[in-house]
């Protein structure tokens, strides 16, 4: 059967960032030094094949501390990457529990900013999506009533603080760059003296996978970012995909969940991954995409990654092979 043609743009950077890497790697080497179980506060990150895997491995996944089980209290509870309030930390201590801390780098730097914001008397406005793991827990760092949430422009545009001149600003580390930019500026023209964070708070991996995205999208009759739809990074990949030029843009967590009589005829395909997407379901989808198609793979580059993070040191003696990471990598 003569399959159509088919021009695969294939984004880097995509898939898993440095933060991700680390937080899937504390639980495998935790599982490897301590044994079965290792218990997960939350999602470790925001992605079911991960989440499935690991368990398969003999984690346990937990919503609250509470759940872990008396005879299981001398095993490891670890935090997920997106972070936790410092109650979670005081909680576990109160119980008695070890745990691993697996918050990305990027995110505590996020709430150090925060914290010193608080601490030099400014009230904090944090950029972010109500209800999301780790605005939860960048809140969490702050004492109440000295950090109030903005999400959107209009949201800025009607935030009415009780001193406007002491306003600091913090992001989250997953958000739309060209978003993020609107609703910061709209709080700059209202409150001149607001003080930015030391550093951009929305991280390296977010802003490369967005523009390799940008530099993709334009002529993709479809995009398909692979990722969970609980990923703000990556339903953010969607939305940047659509504006950039795709005319369609999917979320797609497995091959399987793609319906190829919506897929219709394509010429180009463009394809990325959120930042917790392995890279063996890239795989999977690219190989789908080629049992249809005369497909052909082009690398739509824009950057490189270097960045490693070092596991907990109570984890960086034990042995980590390419075979502990296989079933995500590849």
């Amino acid at each position: 059967m003569n399959r159509p043609p088919l021009t695969i743009r294939l984004c880097g950077p995509r898939g898993f960032c440095a933060g991700v890497d680390r937080a899937i790697q504390i639980v495998v080497l935790a599982l490897k030094r301590y044994g079965a179980p290792v218990y997960v506060r939350h999602e470790i990150v925001h992605n079911r094949y991960v989440v499935e895997g690991l368990e398969a491995k003999g984690a346990i996944f937990v919503e609250e501390l509470d759940e872990i089980p008396a005879e299981h209290r001398e095993q490891p509870v670890v935090f997920s990457a997106h972070g936790v309030p410092k109650s979670v930390p005081e909680d576990a201590a109160s119980r008695n529990l070890f745990y691993l801390d697996a918050t990305c780098p990027l995110v505590s730097k996020v709430h150090k900013q925060a914290m010193r914001h608080q601490r030099l008397g400014r009230h904090v406005i944090l950029i972010g999506h109500a209800g999301h793991p780790e605005v939860i827990g960048t809140m969490g760092q702050l004492p109440e009533g000295t950090v109030s949430l903005v999400e959107t422009v209009e949201d800025a545009a009607a935030y009415q603080p009780a001193d406007a001149d002491n306003l600091g600003y913090v992001t989250q580390t997953t958000l739309s760059v060209d978003d993020t930019a609107g609703v910061i500026a709209k709080l700059s023209e209202r409150f001149p003296n607001l003080t930015a964070p030391s550093a951009d708070s929305i991280c390296y991996a977010t802003t490369n996978r967005q523009e390799a995205v940008k530099h993709a999208a334009p002529g993709c009759d479809l995009f398909i970012v692979v990722g969970a739809p609980n990923s703000s990074n990556s339903k953010r990949l969607v939305e940047v995909a659509l504006r950039a030029g795709a005319t369609r843009s999917l979320l797609v967590q497995r091959a399987s969940e793609i319906d190829w009589a919506e897929i219709g005829e394509i010429k180009t395909l463009g394809i990325s991954a959120g930042a917790s997407a392995p890279e063996v379901i890239v795989d999977e989808i690219i190989d789908a995409f080629r049992e249809r198609f005369d497909a052909k793979v082009e690398l739509a580059i824009t950057a490189e990654e270097n960045e490693h993070f070092l596991v907990n040191r109570e984890l960086r003696d034990v042995e980590l092979t390419r075979e502990d990471m296989a079933w995500v990598n590849g």
